[in-house]
């Protein structure tokens, strides 16, 4: 029976901009319904592998392009799974992609027309047959079911859904195609185009072509129009650097070619090829709780899955690739992979590759790696949480500016190490949200001043994640954010012995503040600024605890000690007055502004924004009047 059906509101805005916007690249429609039909090939072999019931074993597996000149259609068939009649609305009406409004933003923003690639990255490549289309007409019949379903839509906001008869089962996509796009109805742009994007498709993507013998007799034959090729399986020295970056862009859905390509086999007690790649570029739903990631998994050439996270730790979950193993049976499970001591063999192997292969690119090529970095060192670091036996390594492969490198320098921490001062026991760091907010930071003005090295980190986690490492190499990581600090033996004594002749001018001001600071103390970390906010050594740091507040996170409250610069000069005409009248409102309101101000250098508002301004304006105006 058939029936007209609203296609989802986020579908509607999709095709309207993919119809609208999307001016170049118009031929990765067929790339990417060609990759949807070999998707169903690959699930309907599997099925015929483990569920002998539907008789589909010594099936011929193929995809046929037809186009028709007379019509103005071109078809892609697949024999694969095929689709019901509820799959039919659901998979070609909905988008359940957590991405979805990102991909649509992209493309309002113009940047699609950039990276074309996001269009199969984000599942919707279906869509993209619009781009040429008038019309598309969809018939399926999935494996085990007597009846088909006949799909149609011209993009006018609704589609059609039926009831089909269809001799076989398996998916034809016919695509009525727009006047001015008949170029892909000719065989040699067909040709040009499977031969560019879909070479290594495993199965047969054929079409029917005219030959003509030297008689001049003509005739139709069916030809197969890519070379199949297990690309993984083959000897490296065989692959073109142009044949790997093609196969990436098969796999990955990208239009880019890939940061790197990683490819090696692996002999010994676990038998496996592995093709992986970095690419050059996030997807913009890689922190998305429903990221897929995982290379496909491959058991002697037959796919079995198209993520197997179980292969990859989920820090590297932006690697892309395949993994061809020969000891795993044909019919393995999730289950079965998640407790599976060889699929842990392959998972350490794969792990260890991509970390040599990042330190090898690391020290031979500056310029890639910190595009790299910069995509993808925040995934990177989640690691040195989450693998404690690899932590030290990883790290070893984080770059970053410090308050002695140039502008376009970074460093790591072994060169940090090589920098720092026979008498340092410390590697000192500072988190906050960018470099040029960091690096003029009051906390930093005595490190400055002794020529001590301070490393900037300016990712949300990086509090969380320097302390989970804790050391590196022996040296003790140290927040110049957190806790005491001292430089040098000296000072420190000297501290302590002002401390003690200031005690009744510094209890004054703790009793002031009594409730919003646990203390007051004289500062070893500012030169220039009179005062600010320190946490405990095993607080939380004021970005951190920012970062969870705005995730709607409860964050217990945290004791602050404020340190006061005691060479500061309003800290000395403070002291000044303090010891002329003890009680002075002078004193408890440059206190208060002093707190006030300090909330600021953190990162904090003051406590009552108003107020502050109305006491620092009256301050001020006295000031001129003097």
């Amino acid at each position: 029976m058939a029936e007209t059906v609203q296609f989802q509101a986020e579908v509607k805005e999709l095709l309207n901009l993919v119809i609208n916007s999307l001016y170049t690249h118009k031929e990765i429609f067929l790339r990417e319904l060609i990759s949807n039909a070999s998707d169903a090939i690959d699930k309907a072999k599997y099925l015929s592998i483990t569920d002998k019931s539907n008789n589909l074993a010594g099936t011929e597996w193929k995809i046929k392009i037809k186009p028709d000149k007379d019509e103005g259609t071109i078809t892609i068939s697949d024999n694969g799974i095929g689709l019901s009649r509820d799959e039919a609305v659901k998979s070609l009406g909905t988008i359940a992609h957590s991405g979805t409004k990102e991909f649509i933003n992209a493309v309002k923003s113009g940047q699609i027309k950039e990276q074309p690639e996001l269009i199969g990255q984000f599942g919707v490549g279906f869509y993209s047959a619009f781009m040429v289309a008038d019309k598309i007409t969809v018939i399926s019949k999935k494996v085990g079911e007597e009846k088909g379903v006949k799909w149609e839509s011209a993009a006018d906001g609704t589609f059609t859904v039926d009831d089909a008869d269809k001799e076989n089962f398996g998916t034809d996509v016919t695509v009525t195609l727009k006047k001015d796009e008949r170029e892909f109805l000719d065989e040699w742009r067909i040709k040009e185009i499977v031969k560019k994007y879909s070479d290594y498709i495993e199965y047969p993507i054929t079409m029917d072509v005219e030959k003509e013998d030297k008689d001049g007799n003509k005739s139709v034959k069916e030809e197969t129009l890519n070379s199949m090729k297990a690309l993984w399986l083959k000897d490296k020295s065989e692959i073109t650097e142009n044949e790997y970056n093609e196969f990436y862009k098969h796999i990955s859905h990208d239009f880019t070619d890939p940061l790197e390509t990683i490819h090696f086999k692996a002999e010994g007690t676990q038998e496996f090829s592995a093709l992986l790649y970095i690419p050059s570029h996030a997807p913009f739903d890689i922190f998305y709780k429903d990221f897929k990631f995982g290379p496909a998994l491959y058991v002697k050439k037959v796919q079995i899955m198209d993520h197997c996270e179980e292969l990859m730790p989920p820090y590297l979950r932006f690697i892309k690739g395949v993994v061809d193993s020969s000891d795993l049976p044909l019919n393995v499970s999730r289950e079965i992979l998640q407790n599976n001591r060889k699929v842990e063999v392959i998972k350490k192997n794969i792990t260890k590759k991509v970390l040599e292969t990042l330190k090898k690119v690391k020290e031979n090529d500056s310029e890639k790696y910190d595009k790299f970095i910069g995509e993808f060192g925040k995934i990177l670091k989640e690691g040195i949480h989450y693998d404690f036996s690899r932590k030290e390594e990883i790290a070893g492969l984080l770059t970053f500016h410090t308050t002695k490198t140039a502008a376009n320098e970074k460093i790591d921490f072994d060169k940090y190490l090589e920098n720092m001062k026979e008498e340092q026991k410390e590697i000192y760091y500072i988190c906050g949200d960018s470099v040029d907010e960091v690096k003029n930071s009051p906390y930093l003005e005595r490190f400055k001043d002794k020529d001590v090295e301070v490393i900037f980190f300016t990712d949300e986690i990086d509090d969380m994640i320097m302390s989970t490492l804790g050391e590196y190499k022996g040296k003790t990581l140290k927040s110049v954010l957190k806790g005491d600090i001292s430089l040098d033996e000296e000072e420190k004594k000297e501290t302590e012995n002002r401390e003690k002749e200031l005690k009744g001018f510094l209890d004054s001001i703790k009793d002031h503040l009594k409730g919003k600071v646990k203390d007051v103390k004289i500062s070893n970390r500012l030169k220039d600024s009179p005062a600010c906010l320190v946490v405990d050594e095993d607080a939380m740091d004021p970005a951190m605890k920012k970062l969870l507040e705005s995730m709607g996170q409860e964050v217990p409250s945290q004791e602050k000690t404020l340190e006061i610069n005691a060479e500061h000069p309003v800290v000395k005409q403070l002291k000044e007055i303090y010891e002329t009248d003890p009680n002075s409102g002078t004193v408890s309101d440059y206190t208060d502004l002093l707190y006030n101000l300090s909330l600021v250098v953190e990162g904090e508002k003051p406590e009552n924004p108003s107020d502050f301004v109305k006491k620092l304006s009256e301050m001020m105006s006295k000031s001129l009047k003097s």
